[in-house]
């Protein structure tokens, strides 16, 4: 086995995970998995520029993530960034950053390699059940962009479009520096008219209606799971694998939308940085299995950074970073 360590850094939150891989077996072995809300894409959709506290507060987890990194030995770092910093002018600064503190240099994917590691990241451990039908649609809903990724064992069309929940909240629902709360009707009607034409645009190159399986990823997704399950706090083990039907995505959306910051603050799986943000996500969902008959999704919570983990571990990818 390879000890790995993989972080994935967007638009919302960063997130790291240290692990020991076997790509021979396709076993990866959790040894540390954790996440912090730095907010990297604050404003980032109105000024085209990543916020100094933004990234004040993206280095500090950095800091924290760079201990662990050490403490737990790891051979190979592959350090990814997404829709933020892909978008922002100044991203060379965060850039310099990241390479101060970790010593690997962010790299800035593309929508579709981002695509790609989620999709691997989702479904490597889906070999060989029997009661979910193929193909997949794996839709990873992020801080600032939605990942589209259609395949069975490898992917067959992916595309990645600007909604994400953090972009949606900010386009659509604040004003003047404040959220709305909550958000009126013809906001709502915003969201999801972005929603359908990108969904629109997916559709272009990405065959969504003819998956069998949705797989849904990242924390709006999860903290729906944890809100249909009523549970008492955040919890991965239950939130992993399972399944929430249309209705009851349908019915917690509507909830969401519909209270206010105080609230959604007292759900006890609420994150506290996604409480302004989650009634977009959950509304970026119901679109999604609205527009593609999703009678449920199955929730992951293994995505965008387990298939980085995994990308590390690849003896092609440790060749390219040692030349």
């Amino acid at each position: 086995m390879t000890r790995v360590a993989a972080v994935d850094c967007g638009t919302n939150s960063i997130r790291l995970l240290v692990a020991d891989a076997d790509p021979a077996t396709g076993e990866l072995v959790e040894l540390d998995r954790r996440m912090t809300i730095v907010r990297l894409g604050q404003g980032v959709d109105r000024t085209g520029r990543l916020a100094p506290e933004a990234l004040e507060r993206t280095f500090a987890a950095c800091r924290a993530y760079a201990e662990i990194v050490e403490e737990h030995g790891a051979e190979r770092l592959r350090f990814v960034a997404t829709s933020a910093s892909r978008d922002a002018e100044n991203r060379e600064e965060f850039v310099r950053g990241v390479v101060d503190v970790l010593g690997v240099e962010p790299e800035v994917i593309s929508g579709d390699m981002e695509a790609e590691f989620s999709f691997t990241g989702a479904t490597k451990e889906l070999t060989g059940r029997t009661d979910l039908a193929r193909p997949y649609l794996v839709v990873d809903i992020g801080g600032g962009s939605t990942e589209f990724v259609v395949g069975d064992d490898r992917v067959r069309a992916a595309r990645s479009v600007d909604v994400g929940c953090v972009r949606m909240t900010e386009r659509h629902l604040t004003h003047g520096g404040e959220v709305s709360d909550p958000p009126t009707e013809g906001e709502i009607a915003a969201i999801r008219a972005d929603v359908e034409a990108a969904l629109d645009l997916a559709e272009r190159t990405v065959p969504l209606r003819e998956a069998r399986t949705l797989v849904g990823l990242a924390g709006s997704v999860t903290t729906i799971s944890a809100i249909a399950q009523d549970l008492p706090a955040y919890d991965s083990q239950r939130i992993h694998h399972s399944r929430v039907s249309r209705d009851r995505v349908r019915e917690i959306t509507r909830d969401l939308l519909h209270s206010t910051h105080a609230q959604r603050a007292r759900i006890p799986s609420m994150h506290p940085g996604r409480v302004d943000v989650i009634g977009a996500g959950a509304l970026i969902l119901l679109t999604i299995m609205e527009r593609t008959d999703a009678e449920e999704v199955v929730v992951s919570e293994h995505d965008i950074l387990d298939g980085i983990a995994w990308s590390a571990a690849d003896t092609g990818y440790a060749a390219e970073r040692s030349d």
